[in-house]
């Protein structure tokens, strides 16, 4: 497969905006390394959300674990250019720092089976007890049955013990802790259920009031 002139031109258009920011080759190189395997996979495909997704699901497992977050990172950045959302671009411009890439931190290695079968036995501060209980109260208020009650709250205490050692609570470590647990999930229905259920306990977690509005409406779900 070779690279088109649509994606190259984006790439360029993408890297001349960082370079205005004052970005330098040690964001250039790894972005670079990542959309030369990404856009011959693009090259003559319909311009569309759902496209570039697919081709991201796929090309994510060929990529080692440690680099899933910053990957996904230049994924998302580099979507607008791709299918020329000047909006979007206009966006990215105006709130490029280096402050968008990936924070300085990555949970422990560890195994799923590890987390699987250890999670239930954690135990957790006041806050994030307080988020799981919310979540299970909306899930029981939407007359959820109990088995998927307890898988929900299980993946969501897994991404908890993955949080537990960040050096912030925000929105950014909290993407970064559910970028970097993605890899762990080889069946790829869990790990769309692992995606549904983090963006429900997001907002639990983050103390959104109105929390509850978005358990079980999640219709289709992508790592980006």
């Amino acid at each position: 497969m070779t690279i088109q002139p649509r994606e190259q031109q984006a790439l360029e258009v993408y890297i001349k905006l960082l370079t205005t920011k004052g970005f330098g080759p040690d964001t250039f190189v790894p972005r670079i390394n990542f959309l030369n395997k990404l856009m011959p996979l693009l090259a003559s495909k319909e311009l569309n959300g759902r496209v570039y997704r697919d081709v991201i699901e796929a090309l994510m497992d060929t990529v080692g674990e440690d680099d899933w977050p910053e990957s996904l990172v230049i994924a998302r950045e580099y979507y607008p250019f791709w299918i020329n959302d000047i909006k979007a671009v206009a966006q990215l411009s105006k709130n490029a720092t280096k402050d968008t890439l990936p924070i300085d931190w990555l949970p422990v290695h560890v195994s799923l089976s590890e987390l699987w079968h250890s999670v239930d036995e954690e135990k957790f501060g006041t806050t994030d007890s307080w988020a799981l209980k919310g979540y299970a109260k909306a899930l029981r208020n939407e007359n959820a049955e109990q088995a998927l009650i307890d898988t929900r709250l299980k993946l969501a205490k897994i991404l908890l013990v993955r949080l537990r050692d960040a050096p912030d609570k925000d929105n950014k470590v909290y993407r970064t802790a559910v970028d970097a647990t993605l890899p762990l999930f080889e069946v790829k229905k869990n790990r769309r259920l692992f995606l549904v259920v983090v963006r429900e306990f997001f907002h639990f977690w983050a103390g959104n009031p109105e929390a509850e509005k978005f358990v079980l409406n999640s219709h289709t779900v992508s790592m980006l």
